[in-house]
């Protein structure tokens, strides 16, 4: 196992850990909605881990809508009850890393709706963006430079049009693990990158002249590699 994996599985022992014991926390002092977590630094002295470890943590818990940090004033339990929260922290605490196989499954199933609700939805300003991601993917395909992360970049722009905060977020959690693995699971050749670039054009056109039926129909051809890549076997 390599040191990076090992590291990993390090990092999600130490929060998983640090959400357990905020759920005692929670538990032992009788914490109700709205009240006040003790800061950031008070866990950290507390539970023996980096600001940072607390933080992520907190952040996680807040994700799934358990706690709400308001700016200058700290951290708070939503409002939920306590039932509930141990049951979805128990939850939370079962979850594993999910591999990249399912992360590139859920990032098609994703994109096939927000490029349809992309086309409906664009703002003129939203196609700038597009655009201006598309030309900076065109620039590195054309010499021959890696391009994984311009490519990204134009779909997350594309995610951000859909006008939809809920899956431009989960496209935010997903695509800097893709980014990291891409090459490591050989998903496309070099080969590809150039295509790549007449299916950006396609796409951004059926975004620009808001037709998504067409637009969903070029992202699936988009996706034909991925679609092998996750069904083949």
């Amino acid at each position: 196992m390599k040191l990076e994996t090992l590291a990993k599985l390090d990092q999600n022992q130490i929060q998983k850990k640090i959400i357990s014991q905020i759920r005692d926390l929670i538990n032992f002092k009788n914490l109700e909605p709205g009240d006040k977590l003790p800061s950031e630094r008070m866990l950290t002295e507390k539970f023996g881990v980096s600001r940072s470890n607390i933080r992520e943590a907190i952040e996680k818990l807040e994700f799934y809508g358990l706690l709400k940090s308001i700016p200058q004033s700290g951290t708070f339990v939503a409002n939920i009850g306590v039932i509930a929260m141990n049951g979805m922290i128990e939850d939370i605490l079962r979850l594993e890393d999910p591999d990249f196989k399912s992360l590139v499954e859920t990032r098609i199933l994703l994109e096939l709706k927000t490029v349809r609700l992309a086309a409906t939805r664009r703002t003129e300003e939203d196609l700038e963006n597009i655009e201006e991601a598309l030309y900076a993917y065109k620039e590195k395909a054309t010499n021959g430079e890696n391009a994984v992360q311009e490519d990204l970049l134009f779909h997350l722009a594309i995610a951000k049009a859909s006008g939809n905060s809920t899956m431009n977020t989960f496209m935010l959690i997903i695509i800097p693990e893709i980014i990291t693995n891409f090459q490591k699971y050989h998903v496309c050749d070099a080969g590809l990158t150039k295509r790549g670039i007449d299916d950006h054009q396609a796409i951004f056109d059926a975004i620009k002249n808001q037709e998504p039926q067409l637009a969903k129909q070029k992202m699936k051809e988009h996706f034909k590699e991925l679609y092998q890549y996750c069904y083949s076997s």
